[in-house]
C-alpha cells in the first residue's frame, strides 16, 4: 500500500499529479498482478498485487523495489507532498492483546507506564513487535483575540514567525582545543508550555509576555486519533505479534510471566486486562484434537472388536496410531507444526483413516 498526501489538492489533482505518476512507475515491476487506486481529496492510496504465483523468496525483493521505484518519483511530484509512504507490514498478526486502563492518572502518565511495559515485553523471546494502540498526541494550543493583537499593533504572522525563530535549533559552531572539543548551544529553547507562555515580545518599543496577549495550554490532538476503549473505559492497548517460526504457546507462557512480574511494578489505579489471547485460543484447539483423537481410537477400538472379532479388529486398532505416528514424524522432518491449519487436515485425514481401514480389512474377510 502506497499512500500520498497533499493538502489543499482536489481529487483531481491527487488523480493526475500524484496516483497517475505512482501507478505507471509500479507497472514496470515484475511480477505483478494488478494495481489498485483511490484518489480523494488530498491523499492518494495505490495497492500494488504481486501474483499469486510469485516465489515466497522473492516476495521481500519485490517489495523493496516497488520502495525503490516510488523513491525515484518523489523529486517529480508537486511541492508540498507528503511521501509517498509505502507500507507492506500492514499482514502482521498479533495475536496477543492486552488493554490498560488509569484511575487517577492522566492519558499521558498511563502512557509513560505503557512504554515501560513495551520495552521490557519486546525483550521477551518469540516476540517480533509490540505496537502501542489508542495513544493520543499531545499539542501545544496558542488563542489569541485578534482584537487584543490589533490594540497592540500585533500581526498574527509576526508572533508566529517569533515563535518559529526563538525555538529555531542551528548549528552554533564548536570550540576545539587539544584536549576536547566543546559544542556550543544557543540558549532560550521552550521546553513546556510555560517556557512559551513567558516568551517576550517588542510592541511599540515595550516589552510584551505573551501570556498577556494569548492563552497557551496543552490539550490533545483535536479531532482525536482513533481511541482504544476496554468495556467503554477509555485506555490504551499493547498488540504482540510472533516472530516467524516461534512457538505460539511457549510465547504466551513466556508474555504471561512477564507480565506478571511487571503487574507488581505498577502504581495501584493502573490494571492490565487481557483483550486477545491466541495462545489459549491455539492451546484448546490442540486439546480438543487430542481429546478426539483419543474418542476415535475407542470407538474404532469397540466397533471394530464387535462387528469383526478380536483378530481383524486388532488390525483396525493398530492402523490408527501406527500411520499417526509416522505422519508426526513426517511432520516433524518437514517443520509443519500443529496449528490451525495442520490440526483441520489431521481431524479430515483421521476421518478417511479409519474409513480406508475399515474397508481393507472388511475386503480381506470377505475374499
Amino acid at each position: 500500500v502506497i499512500r500520498t498526501f497533499w493538502p489543499g489538492a482536489t481529487a483531481m489533482q491527487v488523480e493526475q499529479q500524484l496516483t497517475d505518476k505512482i501507478e505507471k512507475k509500479l507497472q514496470e515491476m515484475a511480477f505483478i498482478d494488478r494495481v489498485q487506486s483511490f484518489s480523494r481529496p488530498g491523499e492518494s492510496t495505490v495497492m500494488f498485487f504481486a501474483k499469486d504465483s510469485t516465489p515466497p523468496a522473492k516476495v521481500p525483493e519485490v517489495f523493496y523495489q516497488v520502495r525503490k521505484k516510488i523513491k525515484d518519483i518523489e523529486l517529480t511530484l508537486p511541492q508540498g507532498v507528503i511521501g509517498p509512504v509505502a507500507d507492506d507490514e500492514f499482514g502482521d498478526t498479533y495475536g496477543i492483546v492486552y488493554g490498560f486502563t488509569a484511575d487517577g492518572f492522566t492519558h499521558r502518565e498511563l502512557r509513560d507506564y505503557v512504554e515501560e511495559i513495551r520495552s521490557r515485553l519486546l525483550q521477551v523471546p518469540d516476540v517480533n513487535k509490540v505496537n502501542l494502540i489508542g495513544q493520543q498526541a499531545e499539542r501545544i494550543f496558542i488563542e489569541f483575540s485578534p482584537t487584543k493583537l490589533a490594540g497592540y499593533g500585533f500581526k498574527p504572522a509576526e508572533l508566529a514567525a517569533a515563535l518559529q525563530a526563538q525555538n529555531a535549533v542551528a548549528p552554533t559552531g564548536v570550540i576545539t582545543t587539544d584536549e576536547e572539543s566543546i559544542t556550543l548551544r544557543v540558549s532560550g529553547a521552550m521546553a513546556s508550555e510555560k517556557d512559551i507562555g513567558e516568551m517576550n515580545f517588542d510592541v511599540g518599543g515595550r516589552n510584551v509576555r505573551l501570556a498577556d496577549i494569548a492563552e497557551v495550554r496543552r490539550e490533545y490532538s483535536d479531532p482525536p486519533d482513533p481511541m482504544f476503549r476496554i468495556n467503554g473505559t477509555p485506555g490504551l492497548g499493547l498488540s504482540i505479534s510472533m516472530r516467524d517460526g516461534g512457538d505460539v504457546l511457549a510465547l504466551g507462557e513466556n508474555i504471561h510471566h512477564t507480565m506478571e512480574e511487571l503487574k507488581s511494578d505498577l502504581p495501584i489505579g493502573i490494571e492490565p486486562v487481557m483483550v486477545a489471547n491466541q495462545p489459549d485460543t491455539v492451546h484448546r484447539s490442540i486439546d480438543e484434537f487430542m481429546e478426539a483423537l483419543w474418542e476415535s481410537i475407542a470407538i474404532v477400538l469397540v466397533v471394530s472388536v464387535l462387528s469383526l472379532g478380536l483378530r481383524a479388529g486388532a488390525i483396525v486398532i493398530i492402523c490408527i496410531p501406527l500411520v499417526l505416528a509416522i505422519v508426526f514424524a513426517a511432520m516433524y522432518a518437514l517443520g509443519i507444526d500443529l496449528q490451525r491449519i495442520s490440526l483441520g487436515a489431521l481431524i479430515i485425514s483421521l476421518g478417511l483413516l479409519v474409513d480406508d481401514a475399515m474397508i481393507t480389512v472388511e475386503m480381506m474377510i470377505t475374499k
